[in-house]
């Protein structure tokens, strides 16, 4: 089979007892395992005495634990021969079995009763079991054994001791079912060989009618009707088919009848404000059961209008736009639903669906071409109800009434020129032209701002497929529609292009401004800056001019830049005008000390002659290909160092770009110049009245609270007291005040360590393998003085996942009563207080299959809003943890309706979105659960960094003044508590200066038992908030990411900036030799590139180990996560000679058809990397025929295909080269743009033809542009889902996977640069 293992080797079974046999064997070969693997099935089938039959049903024994070759397998018959084969598995599927090998199990037991079952009454069905004695009962007989029950279910069992007694009686027998007996006889040697018999009952009607029936309204005038199989005793067979009753309630002459073999069924056109009710009744081929019970459904009042005149036509090959008329709005419509389908069935779930605004028209886009498409339109009301369906219309994605083939050619800075050809059926009587644009750009102060083009329109006859249109704005990206004009004058769609024009040389500059003389040395200037709304800044020029009577009457725009660099001079060198300094891309300084003799991207800012007068201009250049576009501002005055010193204080700065005057950092450009100088004169008058009103309402409040003082009851029951938030004498965090109340000897010895030691004191308590932590871990009370009646009632027990792990009564969520049921109120659950906040979460265990009501009750009545998940459902074969949720569509748990709307998976976590009702209430509540899925199922997480990045999103989705966070694992006390102490420790952090896990621990385990559960959970919770202090918080709305690069790149303490702090912080990962195992072994250390460039061992690629062969499993290779995926690109370095035959077994054994290299095979005159592939024919490496298919060169990287073969089964593979040749030799690409497309391309191909296998890359050493690239990848696609930036902490989550990753600080700048490139060509940021 291709790419199937191949049979395990030396297969034996030997028998062990009369029952029970051992079987071994070994792996298949290394050539013929193709791939890792991951478990084995062994067979086992009875075979008769005489020739070859197979008797009885197989057996299959599935092994799954990794590195076992044995397994014992029971139940067998004895005195029986069997012959067993074992196959191997690996992620494609099971492989070829073993050649079969015979055992027979030991007899000295009874052989086969003969055994009748007989049929003794119908109605009901009663069975009699009736057999011989065996006719060989090897000793004395004394018994029988009988086994009976459904087949594949487990046999109830039933021993016989009167050997005289040869029949049995088994009643209630259900009808449609297959049954099993097993009958044997028994000496004093054990129970012998079995026969088998089987019965199936005859079918009848069913007895009792459909169950869990159901309602959605999909429109307000379409509902959807649901219902589950009668229950299993009322079944009476296999349920064909469904017959569903729908009609108005009092109204039996309006009966739509419809017969169904699925589970729901679709009514539409409802009237208005009426009663319908519905019932449902089962068939089996014996006939139909009893109807359930009606259930009556209401409709609103008042159903919205449906949209009239929907059209739709198609705008390209995979595009259509659909227009309508709008419904009357009433205040209360706030958008449109769209349903799209390729088959028009009347359930509205089976169609597509699309959102939109409070507009009348939309996109569908990526249709398939060629293709009949249905539509219809809803208006969406508030809590998003839908009115009427429109009616529906067809379309055929094919172009035919639109201008085909729009193009714009010879674009310049204020023109261009469109061409089309006529539409293929409609003949206009002529086109209308429109454009408009909103663009956004930063301003010569530093303040982005947004400009809206408004539309303009022109119309042009029937014979023109070609206009220039002029009078356009520089570097701005114009929507441009041309759509063709019928007769009628009826809207037709346009066909759309987006066009940008050409940069031009910034707008006018203001001249640089004297602000003192510093030491007589220097002169402190206050520099211009250029607007970018003609094109991005590439860099400015601070030019200085000595006063000579060569430049007197020279303006700056005529120093051209042979004069200012000092080539082809004609005046004394003495005077000659120089550059003394540069500045790239939005790195101008406000304030400048001009004569300080530093160096500035090599140009020097020399030292000032006190006897001499200068002027200073400062040039901005646009840097476009093939042409310097540049505007220069005024001179400045004539300075020199005789003028006055600079005036005391701090210097002036330039203005917040965030903080625009009016307090709106989206400013729209308008052409009025008015200063907004009474701002700042009116605000703090404002501000002033405020404060006072507050101050005298807080007086008067207190004088009121005053004589109401009394003695704090709750005190004396409740572990820890409530604290008066308002008081300024007690503390208002409840660790604190355990602290204060609760005096004992482990917290007084272990008082809150100061964040600024936290380093020093987690290096302290790690010292001599953790010594001191474990002491310190072992001092925290275990709280476990408290009662738990109520977990321990009977009616409860059942209800717990873990015997011992209980809910204390003074914590525990007490649920509202059902009906006065025994214990409806309990559920294992406890109160959990965050930082300054009581009850903040509540820890529980992960549900059960009969709590599932119970947990989503608890969610609903503490109106929660956020569900962490701490576990997987399953883990090393242990269920931890139950589905409680649907998988898709709606369930319903006891009083709940639980239906999922969204679900988005990520590398480490995955987030649904589920909307929630409750019988009897008519709001309908939306839940959001977020599971993280990277904890290992041993241990706790490598580093901490993915657990810090899934908390923040927790804190972001969870909606403010929604109830507890409800945050569960298995059992609810290990990872859950790390969770919430981690929680409430960066809580606490953001306002004090002093952080107590102690504490936090200690007071957690007096609410719930266990929490924080090992020694591991307990060093994590120190490593991730140590992670956190140093790290701090980087992530940025993508709107903001200009201006924070912009602080970024101003230079703070030491005249550094903050780009390079923040590049030198992701330094500090500690990795000591034990992380480098196999990269250190003597047989590998040739196999590495740079010595000090390693991969992790917990993060290694291992390849199939060859027989007698050390370290064949090694490659210099790592996994690493991508956004959406654990393990989504490999990270390697370019291939040596001698590791190119690893390198294509690396790409087989992991699947990986895709490979992107970021280097020349040589750069600065080095190897950077072996040529690793055939160029003209084919080459064979090792095992693996690679065989040379296309190369394409494209303007920045050359594909490359290649067929790979293996030459052992003849399986074969296309693989995919990419390898981008404009990244420089030295430094980094200038624009971002190109690399951007790449990685866009790259990442389309492996949607297009990728397996399921990951992305290799690599550069040389597999860490430099290799990190930017995967860096990259990660930060758009995030950007794209969340609209966040985090550029350090995916280096830095990218940096725990493979060291190094992202090499340079340019790198690391790149990056920004290349993500704020990206963010620009997003209309979605640019609005």
């Amino acid at each position: 089979m291709d790419g199937m293992p191949g049979n395990p080797q030396d297969v034996t079974a030997t028998a062990l007892n009369s029952t029970t046999i051992r079987v071994e064997w070994k792996p298949p070969r290394v050539n013929d395992q193709n791939g890792v693997i991951r478990g084995y099935h062994v067979h086992i089938q009875e075979v008769a005495e005489e020739g070859k039959d197979l008797l009885n049903e197989p057996i299959r024994q599935d092994v799954h634990e990794e590195g076992v070759h044995a397994i014992n397998v029971s139940n067998l018959q004895p005195d029986t021969k069997y012959y067993v084969q074992v196959a191997a598995l690996t992620r494609k599927g099971d492989g070829d079995r073993s050649l079969p090998v015979h055992v027979r199990t030991p007899g000295g037991v009874p052989n086969r009763p003969q055994v009748n079952v007989k049929v003794i009454n119908q109605d009901p069905i009663v069975l009699e079991l009736e057999w011989a004695k065996p006719s060989e009962p090897a000793g004395q007989l004394t018994g029988y054994r009988v086994k009976y029950g459904i087949k594949n279910q487990t046999l109830k069992e039933e021993f016989i001791k009167d050997i005289n007694q040869v029949t049995f009686k088994i009643k209630d027998v259900e009808r449609g079912v297959h049954y099993e007996f097993r009958i044997a006889g028994e000496n004093q040697n054990g129970v012998g060989q079995e026969t088998v018999r089987y019965y199936e009952s005859p079918e009848g009607e069913p007895s009792g009618p459909p169950t869990n029936l159901t309602y959605t309204f999909q429109t307000q005038d379409t509902v959807c009707v649901k219902w589950s199989e009668p229950a299993r005793r009322h079944r009476n067979g296999q349920i064909v088919r469904y017959d569903v009753e729908f009609h108005k309630k009092n109204d039996h002459s309006t009966i739509e009848a419809r017969n169904t073999t699925q589970e729901r069924a679709v009514f539409t056109n409802l009237e208005e404000a009426t009663e319908y009710v519905f019932h449902v009744r089962a068939h089996t081929v014996r006939g139909s059961g009893p109807y359930s019970e009606k259930i009556t459904i209401v409709t609103e009042k008042d159903i919205g209008r449906a949209p009239l005149n929907v059209k739709a036509v198609a705008t390209s090959e995979s595009n259509v736009e659909v227009w309508w008329e709008s419904v009357p709005n009433r205040d209360k419509i706030i958008g449109y639903k769209i349903f799209y389908t390729m088959t028009a069935v009347e359930d509205l779930d089976q169609w597509k669906q699309k959102l939109i605004g409070m507009t009348e028209s939309a996109e569908l886009e990526n249709l398939e071409r060629d293709t009949a498409y249905a539509i219809a339109v809803a208006a969406r009301y508030k809590n998003d109800v839908l009115g009427r369906l429109s009616q529906k219309v067809t379309v055929k994605v094919k172009p035919e009434d639109v201008p085909l083939n729009l193009r714009a050619s010879d674009t310049s800075t204020h023109s261009m020129i469109l061409s089309w050809t006529p539409p293929i059926r409609l003949n206009p009587t002529g086109y209308q032209v429109s454009f408009d644009a909103v663009k956004e750009f930063v301003d010569s102060q530093g303040i982005t701002q947004t400009q809206i083009v408004p539309r303009r329109s022109i119309r042009l006859d029937a014979t023109a497929t070609t206009t220039t249109i002029d009078e356009l704005q520089p570097f701005t990206t114009y929507n441009v529609n041309v759509s063709a004009v019928p007769a009628d004058s009826s809207y037709k769609p346009p066909a759309k292009i987006t066009v940008t024009t050409q940069m031009a040389a910034p707008k006018p500059m203001v001249k640089p401004d004297f602000y003192g003389v510093v030491k007589k040395e220097e002169i402190h200037v206050i520099l211009p800056q250029a607007s970018e709304e003609y094109g991005p800044i590439a860099y400015y020029y601070l030019i200085v001019v000595p006063e000579d009577k060569a430049t007197a009457h020279k303006q700056p725009d005529e120093f051209t830049e042979d004069v200012i660099t000092g080539k082809n001079a004609k005046q004394d060198p003495e005077n000659a005008p120089y550059i003394a300094a540069k500045f790239s891309h939005r790195t101008i300084p406000y304030t400048f000390q001009l004569g300080s003799g530093d160096v500035y991207e090599g140009f020097e800012n020399k030292k000032l002659d006190p006897t001499k007068r200068y002027r200073i201009f400062v040039r901005a250049i646009v840097d476009t290909p093939k042409k310097h576009l540049y505007t220069s501002s005024p001179f400045s005055e004539y300075l020199s160092l005789d003028m006055r010193e600079v005036p005391p204080g701090d210097p002036p700065s330039r203005p917040n770009p965030d903080i625009s005057p009016d307090g709106n950092p989206e400013v729209s450009v308008t052409n009025s110049g008015q200063e907004p100088g009474m701002v700042w004169v009116i605000g703090p008058i404002i501000a002033a009245l405020m404060v006072s009103i507050c101050l005298v309402l807080l007086f008067v409040i207190r004088k009121r609270r005053q004589p109401c003082k009394a003695p704090d009851q709750a005190a004396v029951t409740r572990p820890l007291m409530a604290a008066d938030i308002s008081s300024n004498h007690a503390p208002s965090d409840p660790v604190e005040m355990r602290r204060l109340n609760f005096q004992t000897p482990g917290m007084m010895s272990h008082p809150p360590i100061p964040i600024s030691e936290l380093g020093n004191h987690i290096d302290r308590l790690k010292a001599n393998d953790n010594h001191k932590f474990s002491q310190e871990y072992e001092s925290i009370e275990p709280g476990q003085q408290f009662t738990w009646d109520h977990s321990n009632m009977e009616v409860n027990t059942s209800k717990n996942r873990y015997a011992n792990v209980i809910a204390y009564d003074h914590s525990r969520v007490i649920l509202q009563t059902i009906d006065g049921i025994p214990g409806s109120d309990y559920i294992n659950a406890n109160y959990c207080d965050g930082y300054r906040k009581q009850n903040a979460y509540v820890a529980t265990q992960g549900p059960l299959q009969e709590t599932f009501a119970d947990f989503w009750r608890m969610c609903w009545e503490l109106r929660t809003s956020t569900i962490v998940m701490m576990t997987k459902l399953e883990e090393r074969t242990r269920i931890k943890c139950d589905q409680y949720w649907p998988t898709r569509g709606a369930e319903t748990y006891g009083q709940m309706t639980v239906t999922i709307s969204d679900i988005q998976e990520l590398a480490t976590y995955c987030i649904r979105t589920f909307q929630v009702c409750r019988n009897g209430y008519t709001d309908r509540r939306e839940i959001k659960q977020l599971q993280f899925t990277a904890w290992p199922d041993h241990g706790v997480p490598e580093h901490p960094a993915p657990f810090l990045q899934f908390l923040r999103r927790v804190k972001t989705l969870n909606v403010p003044d929604s109830g507890p966070l409800v945050v569960h694992c298995s059992a609810g006390v290990g990872r859950t508590g790390c969770f919430i102490v981690i929680d409430s420790m960066l809580e606490r952090i953001k306002h004090e200066k002093m952080i107590d896990i102690y504490g936090h621990v200690t007071c957690l385990r007096a609410q719930r038992n266990y929490m924080v559960q090992t020694e591991d959970q307990y060093i994590f919770i120190h490593d991730a908030l140590f992670e956190a202090v140093i790290c701090g918080f980087t992530e940025v709305p993508a709107r903001n990411l200009h201006s924070h690069i912009q602080k970024l790149m101003q230079t703070e303490l030491d005249n550094t900036t903050g780009m390079e702090l923040e590049f030198k912080k992701l330094s500090n990962i500690k990795a000591d030799s034990t992380r480098f195992i196999s990269a250190n072994l003597a047989c590998n250390k040739h196999k590495n590139r740079l010595v000090h460039i390693l991969p992790y061992e917990c993060t290694r690629v291992c390849l199939q180990p060859q027989r007698n062969m050390e370290g064949s499993d090694y490659i210099n290779a790592s996994f690493i996560d991508g956004y959406r995926y654990r393990g989504a690109y490999i990270a390697t370095q370019g291939p040596l000679n001698e590791t190119t035959d690893d390198f294509w077994r690396m790409l087989w054994e992991h699947n990986s058809t895709i490979v992107v290299m970021l280097t020349k095979l040589k750069e600065i005159g080095r190897e950077k990397c072996h040529q690793y592939w055939p160029s003209d024919r084919s080459i064979r490496y090792q095992c693996f025929v690679v065989d040379p298919i296309a190369e394409y060169n494209m303007p920045q990287y050359i594909l490359r295909e290649f067929k790979v073969t293996d030459a052992r089964d003849g399986a074969s593979r296309t693989v995919r080269q990419f390898q981008f040749i404009d990244w420089p030799e030295q430094g980094v690409p200038k624009s971002g743009d190109g690399f951007i497309d790449f990685i866009g391309q790259v990442h389309k191909t492996k949607e297009q033809f990728g397996q399921d296998g990951p992305i290799t890359v690599h550069c040389s050493a597999g860490v430099g542009r290799t990190g930017v690239f995967i860096t990259l990848s990660i930060v758009l696609e995030r950007m794209q889902y969340e609209g966040v930036v985090d550029i350090f902490q995916t280096v830095r989550i990218l940096r725990t996977q493979r060291p190094a990753m992202v090499q340079t600080e340019d790198q690391y700048q790149f990056c920004y640069r290349a993500s704020l490139e990206y963010l620009g060509s997003f209309d979605h940021y640019a609005n």
